[in-house]
């Protein structure tokens, strides 16, 4: 099996549970994959038995092949996806990037973007995103933040009913992880509608509830964060229908 950035091979060993072997594209936005297993310890994540980071190696627990995606109701899944990451919002070991550290990267090149392809998001949402970049970025708790918690990257498993996989790896304000979820593929057909707005302000209430997050402050963060994967999108080639939902995201949430 395999994603974008790594392979994964099931492995047996005989003093182990079932297993895998997971090799990862040599990157530093995969370095501290591992240390957010070893933060979690199985608790909402598979269980990490072995690494070698110096191969991005690792052998973890085996879940099954079976994603959050397969979960036909919404709202439950959304439901799953806060509960989980409440359960994965702990305290986040030394030594990790912070997001905090990101906002006069993110300030830079969202405006650097915008004035390349023209300013196309009106001056209103922009505002919005960088009035929240300035205002909630500097501050953030030292919460570890999976960072890329979106319906693939949950698995069912025997040992408990989901299981979060493919940790980016932040510290940071939790709330800021609601974009992935949002944005998760099950997500592309409210994304892709004429009207998302109450959609979305729906799900992210039963996110928010379910995270224990503060809404407003998740309807902040979701916003920015569309801003920043629109002008990301419109510099590295996203299809255009994503670009086109996420600005419309953007404006739905300001």
């Amino acid at each position: 099996m395999h994603g974008q950035v790594g392979i994964v091979v099931p492995v047996n060993h005989r003093e182990l549970p079932p297993s895998v072997i997971k090799v990862s594209y040599p990157h530093p936005g995969n370095l501290h994959e591992p240390d957010a297993y070893v933060a979690w310890n199985g608790r909402g994540s598979t269980h990490l038995f072995a690494r070698a980071d110096e191969h991005f190696a690792m052998l973890l627990e085996r879940a099954s092949q079976r994603t959050l995606a397969t979960v036909t109701d919404p709202e439950e899944a959304i439901m799953i996806q806060g509960r989980l990451s409440h359960r994965l919002s702990v305290a986040a070991p030394s030594g990790l990037p912070k997001l905090s550290d990101r906002t006069d990267r993110w300030h830079d090149k969202i405006r650097s973007t915008a004035a390349t392809f023209g300013h196309p998001l009106p001056s209103k949402i922009m505002d919005a995103a960088m009035a929240t970049l300035h205002e909630l970025g500097p501050e953030q708790p030292d919460t570890l933040v999976h960072g890329d918690l979106h319906d693939a990257n949950i698995l069912a498993s025997d040992r408990e009913s989901w299981l979060a996989v493919d940790p980016k790896t932040y510290v940071g304000d939790p709330a800021h992880e609601a974009l992935n979820v949002i944005r998760s593929p099950r997500f592309d057909g409210l994304l892709r509608s004429s009207d998302m707005q109450p959609g979305v302000l729906r799900l992210l209430d039963i996110y928010c509830e379910a995270a224990q997050l503060d809404s407003e402050r998740t309807r902040r963060w979701t916003q920015f964060g569309a801003v920043r994967e629109a002008m990301w999108g419109r510099r590295h080639g996203d299809p255009d229908w994503l670009i086109q939902a996420t600005d419309r995201l953007a404006e739905a949430l300001v």
